[in-house]
């Protein structure tokens, strides 16, 4: 830092973290040190610290967390809800690398929310596929599949082998498929959620209920989504 430039430190200091990302020190979703360690480094007090982080966090570089830190603000991703939405094929076109990670699965029985999405009845069994989705490493979503276990038994390891929602349904006959609606809203992530996601509690998520059908229009997946609403944003297709 130059004392005798006439430029205020914490300008300065804002200007190197500029810098420091624009040369790849930082990436996005990284975490930076810690206040008390920027300041020792930069050789400034608390307060001069926190006025460059006040003005990257006001100018969306910086994202402040209570109780988790100062973190690299995320690249927001425009996720497609078209009549045709499939998770590997938006995020491969957007020159991202889409990748999964199974949570739980098995079968359960249908709650009436579920059930009435399917078209089966309450108690019925269902299969459960609940899956983190990535993109380029970084968690986004996560999102519990239901499938109705008549038709569908076994493709939660169908899933586990293939990597794909679309191929494990390939396996069944299901040559293509559609979205039938999508519900759409907000809320604070359960702690679980938050845990998945490596997000903050305070931070709010997307909350969205799908249904797809069939060609015959024949409901075949229920789908719950909880995404980060600080990585991704819905654009709907039409």
């Amino acid at each position: 830092m130059d004392r005798t430039s006439g430029v205020a430190m914490w300008r300065q200091i804002e200007d190197r973290l500029k810098r420091d990302l624009v040369e790849g020190r930082w990436k996005a979703g990284d975490r930076l040190p810690t206040e008390a360690e920027l300041a020792e480094s930069f050789g400034v007090n608390r307060h001069t610290l926190r006025r460059a982080v006040a003005s990257l966090r006001d100018a969306g570089v910086l994202r402040v967390e209570q109780g988790r830190g100062t973190f690299i603000s995320d690249d927001m991703i425009d996720y497609a809800i078209s009549r045709r939405t499939r998770f590997s094929e938006n995020i491969t076109g957007l020159d991202r690398r889409p990748s999964g990670k199974v949570v739980r699965s098995g079968q359960i029985a249908a709650t009436t929310e579920i059930a009435e999405a399917l078209e089966i009845w309450r108690g019925h069994k269902v299969v459960l596929i609940e899956a983190v989705n990535l993109v380029d490493e970084r968690p986004v979503s996560l999102v519990a599949h239901h499938f109705p276990a008549f038709r569908f038994k076994g493709i939660d390891t169908a899933y586990e082998q293939t990597g794909s929602i679309t191929r494990a349904l390939g396996q069944y006959g299901i040559g293509d498929y559609f979205r039938k609606s999508s519900r759409v809203s907000t809320r604070l992530p359960e702690a679980s959620d938050a845990e998945h996601l490596a997000m903050a509690r305070t931070q709010p998520i997307l909350f969205v209920e799908s249904i797809n059908v069939d060609l015959q229009g024949q409901p075949i997946e229920y789908s719950v989504a909880r995404s980060a609403g600080h990585r991704m944003n819905l654009v709907f297709e039409f």
